[in-house]
C-alpha cells in the first residue's frame, strides 16, 4: 500500500477562498500522522483583483515576505514555507515576474529594484507553478503550452507543476514529464483535483495519464491535497487509490516521508531547511 506522509500544497485564510489558520492546519497535519507540512498559498492576482498585472502592491503580499518567523517545527510537524504562483505566459512566466518593486512594505526605497516574484519568494523553500488563468493560451498550439510548462520547470525556484490534470490547457504529456525528470522536478497529483469525479471523465482521465508517464519516465511525483479547509490536510485517499490502481511505484512519491521530500528538494537544487 502506498505511503504518503507529506503535503505541500495547503492554503490558509491567507488565500481568501481558503478557511484554516496556520495553526490549525498544523493541529490537522498532526492528526493526520503528516511528518511534514508545506503552505502553499496563492501567489496570484486573483487575490487582488483590479490591480492589473503591472500595478500589483507588495504590501498585498507581504504574507509571503514574513513567512521567516515560522518555528520549523510546530506540534511535532516540520514546517515548510511556500508559494502557488500562477503560470502566466506561454514562457512559463510566473505572476510578479514582470513588476518592479522599489518600495518596502513601509514605504522605504530599496537600494536595488527587484521583482515582486523574486520580493515574495525569497523566503520560500520552494514554489508550485500552476495554471488558473487559462486566457493566455486560448488558441495557442501544443507546441506553445507544453513551452509554458517547459519554461516554468526551469525556474530555479519551482519544485512542483500543480494540478496539471485539471488546469484545461493541453500540452505534451511524455515532453514535459520527461523534462521534470530531467531536472528532478516534481509533478503533483492532486486529491482536490479528483475527489468529486468518481473516477471518470476528463479530469481523472488527465491526472491517470500523466501518472503513468511519471512511472514509465521514472518522474517523481507529489501527492498534495491542495487543502481550502484544515479538515482536507493529509486526506488523499482518492488519488492514493488511483495510484495504487496502476500500480504506480512507492519510490517515485517523493511525499512519501519527510526525508524522501527533502532529498527531492536537494537534488532539484534547493536548499532543504534545518529543523529544530
Amino acid at each position: 500500500m502506498l505511503q504518503n506522509r507529506c503535503d505541500v500544497h495547503t492554503h490558509t485564510l491567507y488565500s481568501r477562498h481558503a478557511y484554516s489558520t496556520l495553526r490549525e492546519n498544523v493541529l490537522a497535519a498532526r492528526e493526520a500522522g503528516l511528518e511534514l507540512l508545506g503552505v502553499a498559498d496563492h501567489f496570484s492576482d486573483m487575490l487582488f483583483p483590479g490591480t492589473g498585472l503591472s500595478r500589483a502592491d507588495l504590501r498585498d503580499y507581504q504574507h509571503f515576505i514574513n513567512m521567516r518567523i515560522w518555528p520549523r517545527t510546530w506540534e511535532g510537524v516540520r514546517l515548510l514555507r511556500g508559494a502557488e504562483a500562477d503560470i502566466r505566459t506561454l514562457d512559463g512566466r510566473l505572476f510578479g515576474q514582470d513588476i518592479e518593486v522599489t518600495k518596502t512594505i513601509t514605504g522605504a526605497s530599496y537600494r536595488t529594484p527587484r521583482s515582486l516574484y523574486e520580493r515574495a519568494v525569497a523566503g520560500c523553500d520552494y514554489v508550485i507553478a500552476s495554471v488558473h488563468y487559462k486566457d493566455f493560451a486560448d488558441g495557442a498550439t501544443l507546441a506553445q503550452t507544453t513551452q509554458m510548462y517547459l519554461g516554468a520547470l526551469s525556474q530555479p525556484k519551482v519544485l512542483v507543476l500543480g494540478h496539471t490534470g485539471r488546469a484545461g490547457v493541453p500540452f505534451d504529456v511524455r515532453e514535459v514529464v520527461g523534462e521534470a525528470a530531467r531536472r528532478h522536478k516534481l509533478i503533483e497529483i492532486n486529491e482536490h483535483s479528483l475527489e468529486d469525479t468518481g473516477g471518470v471523465g476528463r479530469t481523472w482521465a488527465s491526472c491517470r495519464e500523466i501518472a503513468l508517464a511519471c512511472a514509465e519516465l521514472g518522474c517523481q511525483i507529489a501527492v498534495n491535497t491542495d487543502a481550502h479547509v484544515s479538515c482536507a490536510v493529509g486526506r488523499t485517499p482518492t488519488a492514493l487509490a488511483m495510484l495504487e490502481e496502476i500500480h504506480f511505484p512507492q519510490e517515485l512519491v517523493a511525499t512519501r516521508s519527510a526525508e524522501a521530500f527533502l532529498a527531492a528538494m536537494a537534488d532539484a537544487g534547493l536548499e532543504a531547511p534545518v529543523f529544530g
